[in-house]
């Protein structure tokens, strides 16, 4: 059975957490980004069709009833005031506003829309735009249309619909996750000015040596890190520019890396990746936590970095199992989860694949 679809009318789709290998934050400074995507933990969306569009809360994500106020405060302390239905209807404006500018009709019927996931929250797994983009698959396979929006704006779209809700982002996790499997990524400004897009280019997936993921379980907000970097970039300051510069050739020569499988220079680019944005950011904004994880990988020998914005770190130990089994016992002495990254492979099928511009 496909795994996209389910019995009756149903439509289901799967987009899964992301792990910026290399060149990450310089995806929103038009730079370059290496990025895969990650198996251990998704966002699915189902779509049935029905006599009215209705977006059903989620039992837990969207719970709006509680025990006593002292119970609502708890909850809104720890997870905010957001959940996942919001994302269904900003996708579902997005997805009709872009049909309707663009000349794509649609037909009338109408859906009922409903979501989970197990990406854990404030890790920098991308959990919001896995929910936005399975929604998007949804929509453009009730409405038939995935042969007529091409792949590469996709991400545009998922990102559109962040926006419209004031999240903060680039487009790196929203390609990857519209993808799937290993993606080199040019966001020059050259290619985002003439094509309104990056240039995409999926790896092989046997390029990846074994690669584990380090997250905590009371994660600090991964959302607050860009503020003043980004400030100080749009001012023209000097060294933000040129470091910035730096991440972005970080994920140019990883790529030739990884096709040379030369790990030993993959690990010091990786290390390199997080020296760099530390010295943008600044400790205070990347937050112990977040440090600790990285160190507490770096105290056994193995190369880290986090995958997003913080919350969660992608490790290497290129001296094998005895150095992930030094790597597992640190972290669980810390407190911290360590899990193997399990890869998804593409997820482009045919259809997608025909509209791709840049084959």
């Amino acid at each position: 059975m496909d795994p996209n679809s389910t019995s009756s009318n149903a439509i289901l789709h799967k987009a899964y957490a992301r792990v910026g290998l290399l060149g990450n934050p310089s995806d929103v400074y038009h730079g370059n980004s290496i990025s895969f995507s990650l198996g251990n933990f998704w966002a699915s969306v189902k779509l049935v069709p029905s006599d009215q569009i209705v977006i059903e809360p989620h039992p837990i994500h969207d719970f709006v009833q509680f025990g006593s106020l002292q119970d609502m405060v708890r909850r809104v302390n720890a997870e905010g005031y957001h959940g996942g239905m919001r994302l269904l209807m900003a996708i579902c404006k997005i997805f009709f506003s872009y049909c309707k500018d663009n000349n794509i009709d649609l037909h009338t019927g109408n859906f009922t829309l409903s979501y989970d996931t197990n990406i854990p929250r404030q890790t920098g797994l991308s959990g919001s735009s896995a929910i936005v983009t399975a929604a998007f698959n949804c929509l453009l396979d009730f409405y038939k249309v995935r042969h007529l929006i091409k792949v590469e704006m996709r991400p545009n779209l998922v990102l559109a619909a962040e926006k419209e809700l004031g999240i903060v982002a680039g487009l790196q996790d929203r390609v990857a996750q519209t993808y799937g499997g290993l993606v080199y990524m040019d966001f020059s400004k050259e290619h985002m000015d003439n094509l309104g897009h990056g240039i995409y280019t999926p790896m092989d997936l046997s390029l990846l040596p074994p690669l584990y993921l380090i997250y905590a379980e009371n994660p600090s907000d991964s959302g607050k890190v860009h503020s003043k970097v980004r400030q100080r970039w749009l001012e023209g300051d000097e060294f933000i520019i040129s470091s910035m510069t730096k991440v972005a050739n970080l994920a140019k020569e990883g790529k030739t890396v990884l096709e040379e499988k030369d790990y030993s220079k993959l690990a010091a680019l990786m290390n390199q990746n997080f020296d760099l944005r530390r010295s943008m950011f600044g400790d205070d904004a990347l937050g112990d936590i977040n440090i600790k994880m990285v160190e507490i990988a770096r105290k056994v020998g193995a190369s880290s970095k986090f995958t997003g914005s913080g919350g969660a770190v992608v490790a290497f130990c290129p001296d094998g199992p005895s150095q992930v089994k030094l790597l597992e016992d640190e972290c669980q002495k810390a407190g911290f989860v360590v899990q193997a990254a399990q890869l998804v492979p593409s997820l482009l099928t045919e259809i997608d694949k025909s509209t791709v511009t840049n084959k």
